[in-house]
């Protein structure tokens, strides 16, 4: 079962090294991971995605991340009403002919092109995960050059309904 945890952490050196280190002891493996500033100076949010087998599995975890000097705070966030997105870089062979293909291709995903020469263009997209595979798929045939993808970042959002109480409110897709 996959599973998003968030974890605020102190802006230190080798945190992530410890966090990382902890779930690999533990044999998870990480499907993504993602680490940036928060609105507090000297802290960071961590959000990685985790496949894990058991519940209880899980709460171990977050037990043992929270034991880990430098974490504040972890949550699985997983059942939660959250906001996650993810970015794509897409470099895609292309010449002049059908540079406008591909421009109608990303206009619908809500993606830009952001670089282009004359063998390739450089397309960025943000959306759920799902998103961004069905944009790959799509330009997959045109030849993909480079891909580089960030993983999902994630938070709560402000309002804690589950996600069942927004699916019977169709809040919620």
């Amino acid at each position: 079962m996959r599973r998003i945890v968030t974890a605020t952490v102190n802006n230190q050196s080798g945190v992530l090294n410890r966090v990382t280190g902890l779930l690999s002891k533990r044999q998870f493996n990480i499907e993504s991971i993602t680490v940036g500033y928060t609105e507090k100076e000297g802290i960071s949010k961590m959000t990685f995605v985790v496949n894990v087998d058991d519940d209880q599995k899980i709460e171990q975890l977050i037990k043992q991340l929270n034991k880990q000097i430098d974490v504040l705070k972890v949550s699985d966030i997983t059942d939660q009403a959250i906001v996650a997105r993810e970015l794509a870089l897409i470099k895609v062979l292309s010449n002049g002919q059908v540079r406008n293909e591909i421009g109608g291709i990303v206009e619908p995903f809500r993606a830009s092109i952001i670089d282009v020469s004359r063998d390739s263009v450089t397309v960025q997209v943000t959306g759920d995960s799902a998103k961004i595979e069905a944009i790959i798929d799509l330009l997959r045939p045109y030849g993909i050059k480079e891909l580089a993808r960030t993983g999902i970042t994630a938070f709560t959002r402000g309002s804690q309904k589950s996600v069942t109480e927004l699916k019977q409110y169709s809040l919620l897709k």
